[in-house]
């Protein structure tokens, strides 16, 4: 149970981020262009939704789960200190 939990906590570090938002910007951007281009050949609009929503959904896939190439500079936190309260 724990394994499974911890899969699902989603801790991915800041460099992670910032990969995870440049894939989507830029997969986004460029399914929008060849979703565009494949309607327009074949002047279907129904054509161009479904390769976004299809392509939209891949995305998601790639890019919402916590994959392990998200997380490779974990972050080292200073250990806290000690207040005067806790002391007391």
């Amino acid at each position: 149970m724990s394994s499974l939990q911890q899969y699902f906590e989603g801790k991915i570090d800041f460099e992670g981020q910032r990969l995870v938002e440049r894939i989507s910007y830029y997969a986004v951007i460029e399914l929008a262009i060849f979703a565009f281009f494949v309607g327009f050949m074949f002047q279907r609009i129904g054509i161009t939704f479904l390769i976004l929503g299809l392509g939209i959904a891949a995305i998601l896939v790639v890019v919402v789960p916590p994959w392990p190439m998200f997380n490779q500079h974990p972050i080292t936190w200073l250990p806290s200190k000690e207040t005067k309260e806790k002391r007391e």
